[in-house]
């Protein structure tokens, strides 16, 4: 899919950008306080994701969240210091090779700013792409560890997998010491979280052991014993897919939760339901939900992609991140892809989430994380925020 525009937003959402114009990033000047040299009169960005295929519906959160940011951050005109931003979208359906095309035609065609992709095997494909043409590209949401750090033109717009598990170890006062069982599939994404288990609450002193289910695995009771008879004092859950409400209600069947306090990530408002009579029971790291921040810039957000007839959701901060940082690094760089590296090494900026900061020397985003619970309205389930986990606490370790 092939889709290109001027960036002509709807009043709604360029009201709500107005609204904090006053916090949105100002026009740049020179070192000496003088006006920066003019910049091109057009910059067109690529944005590669998913509009299609597994991964659409955190496509869309982002796309939605994206042109709400480039409204806050333009203050509704799409422009920034005289320069009109075009959008060009491209559907990767979370196929690497698909992407990969993709984006070389945006390269050919001469962009120089890439973003999106919510799959990690994409973005990690993408960002190949990247150093390879010397173009910038901010990955989000996808939230494998080996973006981070993997080349000098390469950023995140959102949470990274490592600021996950920081989360996770947050659950307990003291990590010294304690056992953590992580429970998981037997497959890429399991052992991915075990291995991160390992290296982030294993570095602090957990003894951190697992149990691994078959992929193709129907029947969980036997599993849930087992974690069960290793009476860890933490179990990290890492689980995605169809039987993902099968095998919580065996935990729950089982008393995993009612003997062990129970940890896994929150995802997005379409999972809500898949936990069951377990909602109530575990404890829930979360990159973001609509309510975890109490800011003007998360209300801004919201309240333009609603009036757009979207709903904000757990990628949501990722699209609007990305729009901010594409603005700094277009009025900073004016489009060469050295000078908006260097514009956004050490950016740090006010987003949905409250402080957000790139590291300079790996690009890792360094951001709140939270701790949530679901609680039970009616028929369906609603997050509740139970703490934020601050920046610091969770930043992931530095890339080399």
């Amino acid at each position: 899919m092939r889709v290109t525009k001027k960036l002509l937003l709807g009043s709604v959402v360029a009201t709500a950008a107005l609204v904090l114009a006053a916090c949105a990033p100002t026009a740049s000047t020179g070192g000496d306080g003088s006006a920066a040299p003019e910049g091109p009169a057009e910059v067109t960005v690529g944005i590669v994701t998913s509009e299609t295929g597994a991964l659409a519906g955190y496509g869309k959160q982002y796309l939605d969240a994206f042109e709400a940011g480039l409204a806050y951050a333009t203050d509704g005109t799409g422009e920034v210091d005289g320069t009109t931003i075009v959008v060009e979208n491209r559907d990767d359906a979370g196929d690497p090779d698909k992407a990969v095309t993709a984006v070389k035609e945006l390269i050919g065609a001469g962009v120089t700013i890439i973003a999106g992709t919510a799959s990690s095997g994409v973005a990690l494909a993408v960002a190949e792409q990247a150093a390879q043409n010397k173009v910038l590209y901010i990955a989000g949401p996808a939230a494998a560890d080996a973006i981070t750090g993997i080349n000098e033109y390469t950023f995140r717009s959102g949470r990274q997998s490592a600021q996950d598990v920081a989360t996770a170890g947050t659950f307990l006062d003291d990590i010294e010491g304690k056992t953590i069982t992580v429970f998981a599939q037997n497959n890429a994404f399991g052992t991915g979280n075990e291995a991160a288990v390992n290296a982030i609450l294993g570095a602090q002193g957990a003894t951190v052991n697992s149990v691994l289910v078959p992929e193709d695995a129907t029947e969980f009771t036997p599993f849930a014993q087992q974690v069960l008879a290793g009476q860890p004092d933490l179990v990290f859950v890492a689980w995605a897919g169809a039987t993902s409400g099968a095998m919580w209600q065996a935990m729950s069947q089982q008393g995993v939760m009612d003997e062990i306090p129970v940890v896994t990530g929150l995802g997005d408002a379409a999972t809500f339901g898949a936990y069951g009579e377990a909602s109530e029971k575990i404890s829930f790291l979360n990159h973001y939900f609509p309510g975890a921040s109490d800011n003007e810039i998360n209300a801004t957000m919201v309240e333009a992609i609603e009036a757009a007839g979207g709903t904000p959701d757990l990628f949501s901060p990722d699209g609007f991140n990305a729009a901010i940082m594409i603005v700094e690094a277009i009025k900073v760089g004016k489009g060469e892809p050295d000078a908006m590296v260097e514009a956004l090494e050490g950016f740090e900026f006010e987003g949905p989430k409250g402080t957000m900061t790139v590291r300079s020397g790996d690009h890792a985003l360094v951001q709140d994380m939270f701790q949530v619970k679901l609680v039970a309205d009616g028929a369906t389930f609603v997050p509740e925020l139970v703490d934020t986990v601050f920046a610091d606490e969770v930043a992931p370790a530095e890339a080399e």
